[in-house]
């Protein structure tokens, strides 16, 4: 009661002395949280601020306005913040104040998920490696060092946003805020002081009065008053832990993230929205995309390891700042359909009745919506078929779960809406309130009358897009043309030990304890010397990432390791000399890792055994245990060549191509125009890339695919995982890396490049990403527009179905139409062909709607189109170029 007096005390400090025109309270029951009184139904999508830049902020903060989007939610990064103990960054894409005013002016809301571990497949969860040498520290359990750093850094984030008066009991946008995260998913490994730790974060955390509710995803054990919250990629059946709690979704995946080395995956969007309108079927009135822009790791920010710079997630809103579709558009019918049945669903739990069974289908494929252990619906897998083996189902029924078509009834006086959902993989006809609905595979249809279905999830009225990439060769500066004749000058990295800051130790020493991050790179050398030469092979196994071997100052092999498996082991034939021999080991880290129980302890680098196997006479020497002189870093990052600006740049002779270790700078004019902008690494190895003195991260182009897994085509029906939807199996992981344009100067431009393993820098190109096409395929089944309900009842006209196309920029038009056939067209976008049957007028039809506007809509009748087929289903496929 003290606790509850202090808090009221507080709200009403902050409401008398802010200064906005508003004071809202936020609060929550069983149904929703609550908003200055009223209940809300809410969609939230997922932006990390320093995953793009400032001058991006507005527009992608925009763009989910338009999406539909009533909150962001975003990660905050105390390594960014912190990147030493006491030293603060809060400057360019740290800014974390002046993303949530961008937020606020915009008039959304945020979630603000202060943690502060992240996970979020960001370098060490997002937690500073300056944490981990504190002594004594144990992180994320009742650790008294751990504990007083945790609160001192949250303090600090609460602090600065009440001093800017961010909260909404203060005026500002912010909502909820979140700490810990996702540690339900790994507590058990720290025993009986998890609990005392997690109820620990919680009393901390509402004793720094924010005035808004906390969260806690995937904590089953959340003490009240924390909500607890789902992640994952379906939450239908997701419980909160107390009935006066509302059902919460924080991570609704749009996608997955890529990690070198692997295919690119792909989540098509009729299963989000299936998985979306499930959840609000079920109860749910709050729902976050993660990711609804996922943006880029710049620098050296990516975790895993291995994970790609491009942090695409197959989001709606993609890496370059450019609206996916149909995805977006989609989804943002989705958002307005659900709208339309807020007044019932803010006002009543719903009412699940079975509409019928098909055995036959629920067990062809694994039902994730029967699951009890949620341990595996989150994002942050460190394997697979770990999760997998973990899945437990229900044996009980007290629902109906069993039956693979349901209806919610949401129903308060004369207001009521309806969900009609069919979980199987083949098409059903049902029965519902005395009216027969066909319900596809896979989809739920939302009536918000309880009578007219307003939208299928598995029909898409969205137009869709076909974006791609054109190439340009890098223009030199006028003027900057060497003696090379290559545009380029290089400066080679020494090869072992060059710094005056090297030492030497007896054993191989783990990595990260010995770099503390400060670098991907630790050299381990070492001299042997021989009596006579010989063939050998150097058997060298590391904790991860990768490493690279020298003999002599020359490069005798490499190993690798990968998303699942870091650790490296390679037996590499090398040839001694007589004499001294000098054996350089060059350890690399891929990021650090940002998941699982005690991943601060999980180490990198080599620590053996390094064993010597000579050929000739078979013996063997182990060189583990010697003197290995270390030295952290390289020789090019303590001289600042990422700037361009320092040191002695060579352009006197024939540039080295093919070479490791080489650092490479060139002057560059921008692209012209305004697309975004991209590097095609193709023809480089493996290294790291700066534009102007910024690092657009890490590249590796040679880092290729497994050839099996991937689909032409993919099936949404059926539960989604990762590997389900694979593209680009056989290709580079990553061959495009973004640069913003607000990086770039339209005529001098810097580009350095730190060549690891050896590539050829004139193979770079530029490349611009642009829409093509504009295209909508819609039969007579798909329901109107979402946007027509109100008008379609108001008028008393019963509208059929209407093929939408709009331009994707402001200030474009519709130029021409590339095709156009209502009848039984069939394909996909840039590939549709006529079908057996097809109106001739269907062409000057749609020329005539739509040549010459931004955008236009065409009912489907055979008023207009006559009839080419009596009798048979038909639809009309277009596909438009704006200009």
């Amino acid at each position: 009661m003290t606790a509850l007096l202090s808090l009221l005390v507080l709200l009403f400090f902050f409401c008398s002395y802010a200064p906005s025109s508003f004071c809202a309270n936020v609060t929550y029951d069983h149904r929703a949280l609550v908003i200055d009184g009223k209940r809300r139904v809410l969609f939230s999508g997922s932006i990390h601020y320093p995953r793009s830049t400032p001058e991006m902020w507005p527009d992608l903060i925009h763009k989910s306005k338009d999406g539909g989007l009533d909150v962001i939610e975003t990660y905050v990064f105390w390594n960014l913040h912190e990147p030493v103990r006491g030293q603060y960054n809060f400057e360019g894409r740290g800014d974390l104040v002046r993303f949530v005013k961008a937020v606020a002016a915009a008039g959304l809301y945020v979630h603000l998920r202060i943690g502060p571990y992240a996970c979020a497949e960001w370098n060490y969860g997002g937690f500073p490696l300056w944490l981990h040498f504190i002594p004594g520290i144990q992180f994320r359990t009742d650790n008294e060092p751990f504990k007083a750093e945790m609160k001192r850094f949250t303090a600090k984030i609460v602090d600065m946003m009440k001093q800017q008066n961010l909260y909404t009991s203060q005026g500002g946008p912010i909502i909820l805020s979140q700490v810990e995260n996702e540690y339900g998913n790994i507590d058990a490994a720290y025993g009986p002081a998890a609990k005392s730790y997690i109820n620990w974060a919680a009393s901390m955390a509402t004793s720094l009065y924010t005035g808004v509710p906390w969260v806690m995803c995937q904590q089953t054990d959340a003490p009240d008053p924390i909500i607890n919250t789902c992640n994952g990629f379906y939450c239908d059946q997701f419980t909160p832990n107390t009935y006066a709690k509302p059902k919460l979704w924080t991570e609704s995946y749009t996608g997955w993230f890529l990690s070198f080395g692997d295919a690119v995956p792909h989540r098509p969007v009729e299963d989000i929205a299936f998985a979306v309108a499930r959840f609000f079927q079920w109860g749910g009135t709050f729902q976050n995309y993660y990711m609804y822009h996922g943006g880029t790791n710049f620098g050296r920010s990516s975790g895993g390891p291995f994970i790609s710079s491009s942090y695409d997630y197959d989001a709606p809103i993609d890496e370059y700042g450019i609206i996916r579709q149909p995805k977006w558009g989609h989804l943002k019918d989705v958002h307005k359909a659900i709208k339309l049945c807020e007044e019932a669903l803010i006002a009543t739990d719903p009412t699940i009745t079975s509409l019928g069974s098909n055995i036959e289908s629920l067990f062809s494929v694994p039902n994730l919506f029967h699951l009890v252990n949620h341990t595996c619906n989150h994002k942050c897998w460190v394997k697979e078929h770990e999760c997998q083996n973990s899945l437990t189902f229900r044996t009980d029924d007290p629902k109906g779960l069993s039956s693979s078509i349901t209806a919610a009834v949401y129903k308060t006086g004369a207001v009521c809406a309806a969900f009609l959902a069919n979980i199987a993989t083949s098409d059903a006809t049902v029965t519902f309130n005395g009216k027969s609905y066909h319900l596809p595979a896979w989809s739920v249809s939302i009536l918000p009358d309880c009578k007219n279905v307003v939208l299928n999830t598995a029909k898409i009225n969205s137009a869709s897009m076909i974006s791609s990439f054109t190439a340009e060769s890098l223009k030199e500066e006028v003027g900057s043309l060497d003696d090379s004749g290559s545009g380029w000058s290089w400066i080679s990295e020494p090869i072992g030990i060059s710094k005056a800051d090297s030492f030497s130790k007896f054993g191989l020493l783990e990595q990260i304890n010995t770099t503390a991050d400060r670098s991907d790179y630790l050299w381990y050398s070492l001299s042997i010397d021989l009596d006579a030469g010989t063939q050998a092979v150097l058997h060298i196994e590391s904790l991860g990432h990768a490493l690279h071997t020298f003999i002599n100052r020359k490069l005798a092999g490499s190993g690798t390791g990968n998303h699942d498996k870091a650790n490296v082991t390679v037996d590499i034939p090398i040839k001694l000399v007589a004499g001294k021999n000098t054996i350089d080991l060059l350890s690399l880290t891929v990021g650090l890792q940002n998941y699982g129980a005690f991943f601060d302890t999980w180490g990198a680098g080599i620590t053996g055994p390094v064993i010597l196997k000579s050929l000739k006479n078979g013996s063997i020497l182990d060189l583990s245990s010697q003197q290995w002189t270390y030295q952290v870093g390289l020789k090019g990052e303590d001289l600042g060549l990422s700037s361009g600006s320092s040191g002695q740049w060579n352009s006197q002779s024939t540039l080295p191509i093919n070479q490791p270790l080489t650092w490479y700078k060139t002057k560059f004019v921008a692209p012209s125009g305004s697309n975004p902008v991209a590097i095609d690494f193709t023809g480089m190895g493996k290294g790291e890339a700066w534009v102007n003195g910024q690092s657009i991260g890490r590249y590796w182009p040679t880092y290729v695919s497994p050839n099996g897994g991937c689909t032409d085509s993919c099936n949404y029906r059926g539960t989604y995982l990762p590997s389900k939807c694979l593209k680009d199996c056989g290709k580079p992981s990553q061959t495009l890396y973004h640069v913003p344009r607000s990086w770039l100067q339209p005529d001098s431009n810097t580009l350095v490049l730190f060549e690891e393993s050896g590539g050829n820098p004139t193979k770079i190109s530029f490349a611009t990403k642009q829409i093509g096409s504009i295209c909508s395929h819609v039969s007579e089944s798909h329901p109107p527009p979402v946007d027509l309900w109100n008008s379609d009842r108001e008028s008393g006209r019963k509208i059929g179905t209407v093929l939408s196309l709009e331009c994707p920029y402001p200030n474009q038009v519709i130029s021409s139409i590339k095709f156009a056939s209502f009848g039984t067209p069939y394909g996909t976008c840039g590939n549709f062909k006529h079908g057996r049957c097809t109106s001739n007028k269907a062409l000057s039809i749609v020329q005539k709607a739509c040549i010459g506007s931004s955008n236009c809509r065409i009912e489907l009748s055979i008023n207009s189109f006559g009839d080419p087929c009596k009798g048979v289903a038909k639809s009309l496929a277009v596909e438009a170029s704006c200009a």
